[in-house]
């Protein structure tokens, strides 16, 4: 079915790529993965790195740099492939915040075809295979497990039959998606499975969720009318609000959860200075959870409150290790 676009308003006229403002070339493709938000797996990387140094085991360069490089293109490629299968519902969207949600808007705006992104977005993650099974040779065979679990989830995100953000399973495909990439990065330099990655991880992948989250509010609309039904179209845009102090909450409560049972160093608890950035955007969305323009604030303190909770945590668990 073909969709007609919905008219932006006109700050996105003004920076959404058009095939006169991005000729042919490799920029297309590169701006085709959404690159900004490939960060928050480079954070998760070095957090599972931080997490394998906090335990006293060796760094290995050459397969933390492997992993660090094809798990940005197993990001990319979820974001292409998200773009793709999300089209009709992001082509409905005129309540958008570009560059933060609707989509690239590179079918939309005819810079890119459906078909070239469908090929783009999995042979991204094709690419990955034989990575993995590389790193798996250098590692141990449970990185097979988490790869592969990696992968599915990469798919069932937002393709058919499973579609788990349509069905309001995102945010727990979110969770365990970047958990996987802190355990793995972990488990390429220990060859085991631990607990620190663990609990190091899940309060930066509870706010990796967060993300995804608050950018469900400006999308709300147009995902209720292509039958997206995410957890804010299923509680709408007012009682959804709750939601997010909830998982940030969560988050904040993971670091003196994990020192209280011994697996996190005392230090790690600095994380707790990020919770400000999330309450901040709480408030934002308190306010504005219905005028999806006064929106960007909020997502912007939520980008940073992500970033800022896993660098904390990674350097944090760095530095612990120098003192013991």
């Amino acid at each position: 079915m073909n969709v007609p676009a919905a008219r932006p308003n006109a700050a996105c006229r003004l920076i959404e790529p058009t095939p006169q403002t991005l000729p042919p070339g490799l920029r297309r493709w590169l701006l085709a993965t959404r690159p900004a938000f490939l960060s928050v797996t480079l954070v998760a990387v070095l957090l599972g790195l931080a997490s394998a140094h906090a335990d006293g085991v060796p760094l290995h360069p050459a397969t933390a740099l492997v992993t660090l490089l094809f798990a940005l293109v197993a990001h990319a490629g979820a974001n292409v492939i998200n773009d793709y299968h999300d089209r009709e519902n992001d082509a409905l969207n005129s309540e958008r915040i570009f560059p933060f949600t609707g989509g690239s808007r590179l079918i939309q705006n005819g810079v890119l075809t459906p078909a070239a992104m469908a090929r783009l977005g999995y042979g991204l993650l094709i690419s990955v295979i034989p990575a993995g099974l590389w790193l798996t040779a250098h590692s141990a065979a449970g990185l097979m497990l988490i790869g592969l679990l990696g992968l599915l989830i990469a798919w069932a995100y937002s393709a058919p039959p499973l579609r788990l953000a349509s069905r309001g399973l995102g945010e727990f495909a979110i969770v365990a998606g970047w958990l996987l990439v802190i355990v793995g990065s972990d488990y390429v330099q220990r060859q085991a499975f631990a607990a620190l990655p663990l609990a190091a991880g899940l309060g930066y992948a509870l706010l990796v969720a967060n993300i995804l989250y608050i950018n469900q509010f400006p999308d709300a609309t147009a995902d209720a009318a292509a039958g997206k039904r995410t957890v804010v179209v299923r509680l709408g845009r007012r009682c959804a609000r709750a939601g997010y102090l909830v998982i940030a909450l969560l988050a904040a409560l993971c670091a003196p959860l994990g020192v209280w049972l011994g697996v996190l160093p005392a230090p790690t608890l600095l994380i707790l200075l990020t919770l400000s950035l999330s309450l901040a955007a709480t408030h934002e969305l308190w306010h504005h959870a219905e005028i999806p323009a006064q929106l960007a604030p909020a997502i912007k303190l939520t980008l940073a409150a992500a970033a800022l909770y896993g660098l904390l945590m990674a350097l944090t668990l760095v530095f612990s290790k120098g003192i013991s």
